[in-house]
């Protein structure tokens, strides 16, 4: 079930607590997300941020 959302199938996502999230489905339900940083030459995973993220 995703709450009346339709999950884009190409942006897999397990973060429940985005708006965006898509219930039960671990997809986004975003056409296109932005993706960034907060640091000036990232060199592991944690370096990145989905800046697309809305608190539920």
């Amino acid at each position: 079930m995703s709450f009346g959302k339709n999950a884009n199938r190409c942006i897999g996502c397990t973060v429940a607590s985005c708006r965006h999230h898509c219930g039960d489905e671990d997809y986004c339900t975003l056409e296109k997300v932005s993706i960034g940083t907060h640091e000036p030459h990232p060199t592991v995973c944690e370096c990145v941020d989905c800046e697309s993220f809305e608190k539920k």
